[in-house]
């Protein structure tokens, strides 16, 4: 087939594929915004075409890990009540968006002066939702005699907001007698917090 050159729009018909020679069409010529994702063949755009901070949270699959956020505490409490008490053992994070979810992990010491005391200890969201069981919390021990343990804990929460959300570890004598301590000086409780997109 010949090659038109239509002198009224300026078009050109007859063209087969491959016919302009390479290096014919660069970056200018194309028109603004006429190559799109249909344009492209699977494995076109590699890690060094991609621009600094160009993969945010928003395109990343659900699981994903978007941050994390760890603190950690040497500061011991203490209580001879039943009733929740706050640890020093706290950090805060700000989601991302409303749909993440919040992987809480803890490792606060626990420790009780008594020979006869049941030692729980949960996490509480902002101070006032529980994350744990009412009674029982997230974890407990049974001191036998006067002991100390590694608390371990692991919890996901879903905070549906993207303002600053605080996690902190609570504790309590739930039966029993004596005093019990949350946190120990030159023992190091820590407690991570990620945020996984939902």
């Amino acid at each position: 087939m010949a090659i038109v050159i239509n002198a009224n729009d300026g078009s050109i018909s007859g063209l087969s594929v491959g016919g302009l020679p390479d290096g014919t069409v660069d970056s200018g010529t194309l028109a603004t915004n006429s190559v799109d994702s249909a344009e492209l063949i699977d494995g076109s755009i590699d890690t060094a075409h991609i621009g600094t901070d160009q993969i945010t949270s928003a395109i990343l699959p659900a699981g994903s890990v978007l941050q994390v956020v760890t603190a950690a505490s040497e500061t011991a409490t203490t209580t001879t009540g039943t009733a929740w008490t706050a640890s020093a053992i706290t950090a805060s994070i700000t989601p991302s968006a409303t749909s993440s979810k919040v992987l809480v992990l803890a490792d606060p010491y626990v420790a009780t002066s008594a020979t006869t005391a049941t030692v729980s200890y949960t996490i509480f969201q902002d101070g006032t939702t529980n994350l744990g069981n009412g009674t029982y919390g997230l974890g407990s021990f049974y001191g036998v005699a006067a002991a100390e343990v590694q608390g371990s804990i692991n919890v996901v929460s879903s905070p549906s907001t993207i303002s600053a959300v605080e996690y902190k570890v609570y504790f309590n004598r739930r039966d029993g007698a004596g005093t019990v301590t949350c946190g120990q000086v030159n023992r190091t409780s820590v407690i991570t917090l990620m945020e996984i997109a939902g």
